[in-house]
């Protein structure tokens, strides 16, 4: 039986973040499964891996492979993870993000779920604020643990980005 460790990964996200998720993977000799979330689809079908069968609202945008993951953000995750001796594999799935993730790691009895925090900023803030990042949504709706990768921490004594008055 294989353990799997679920990253949500999103095009332009910090490589710190696949790298970390990458790093528990090895720790538990566990297949990373690099997971994305295109709310550009919709959902036709799945497979019995957790992967998913969906099409382009629009089609004339689609820059995905066969499977519905981009094209561009595997080669980036094949740069990253080759040659690091690590079982790794890409999906795509489809909805609501945290939910989509949540399924997957049902689906695969994954060990972990692993997601970055967002950019800091305040459109970022009053997104976060109002929809609930994915982490915390995650952490209040399944049972797996939830390990959240800091993309720009801030130190304590300093205010978080929805407490500055910009």
């Amino acid at each position: 039986m294989s353990t799997y460790v679920i990253i949500g990964v999103i095009p332009g996200q910090p490589d710190a973040v696949v790298l970390e998720a990458a790093a528990f993977a090895a720790r538990f000799q566990a297949e990373l499964v690099c997971a994305t979330v295109d709310a550009g689809r919709y959902f036709v079908d799945e497979f019995a891996d957790g992967g998913v069968i969906s099409l382009p609202v629009d089609p004339d945008l689609d820059d995905t492979d066969d499977d519905g993951f981009s094209v561009a953000l595997r080669a980036h995750l094949t740069t990253l993870l080759d040659g690091s001796n690590l079982v790794w594999s890409a999906r795509a799935v489809a909805g609501d993000p945290a939910r989509a993730l949540a399924h997957l790691a049902d689906t695969l009895d994954a060990a972990m779920i692993v997601v970055g925090t967002r950019e800091s900023g305040v459109r970022a803030s009053v997104q976060e604020f109002f929809g609930g990042s994915v982490a915390v949504h995650l952490a209040h709706r399944q049972h797996r643990p939830v390990v959240v990768v800091p993309l720009a921490p801030v130190a304590f004594r300093d205010e978080l980005p929805w407490e500055s008055e910009r």
